[in-house]
């Protein structure tokens, strides 16, 4: 069996972390690009912001990523494990929103809830999959 991944320096941590960081923002950069008009604008429009807020923005993916490197690729035996931990704890992160907001906003619609549960599980499990390679890689 092989054995987890312990990025017991700063060089592992910052390769699995930017490795994480860039598969992730491109793949919600893109799912938000393509899903805002399509899905949350008609769904939730009347509460979004017109903008958003960048420094928000910027502290939600330090602290998520920082996380997914912690808790998921640095426990992981394989890709595959990484893969799934991550599509566990994408799940859990986003369900903690979505959830959170189906009980407490008005009207807040099950389509995004559902939507967003299946994209943080895919998003989180593919950027963790990937941070895991590049980790390793770095391992030598």
């Amino acid at each position: 069996m092989p054995s987890t991944l312990r990025p017991s320096t700063v060089r592992h941590f910052v390769a699995a972390f930017v490795a994480a960081a860039l598969t992730f923002l491109l793949l919600d950069a893109a799912w938000l690009t393509t899903m805002a008009a399509r899905l949350y604008r008609p769904a939730i429009g009347r509460i979004m912001r017109e903008d958003f807020d960048v420094l928000a923005a910027a502290a939600f993916y330090a602290v998520y990523l920082v996380g997914v490197v912690i808790f998921v690729i640095r426990p992981s035996a394989d890709g595959r494990a990484a893969f799934a931990r991550g599509a566990g704890f994408g799940l859990v992160c986003y369900a903690t929103y979505d959830l959170t907001n189906q009980a407490t906003v008005a009207g807040w619609p099950w389509r995004v809830t559902l939507a967003d549960l299946a994209w943080g599980s895919v998003v989180t499990g593919l950027s963790a999959w990937v941070a895991h390679r590049a980790a390793r890689a770095w391992r030598g």
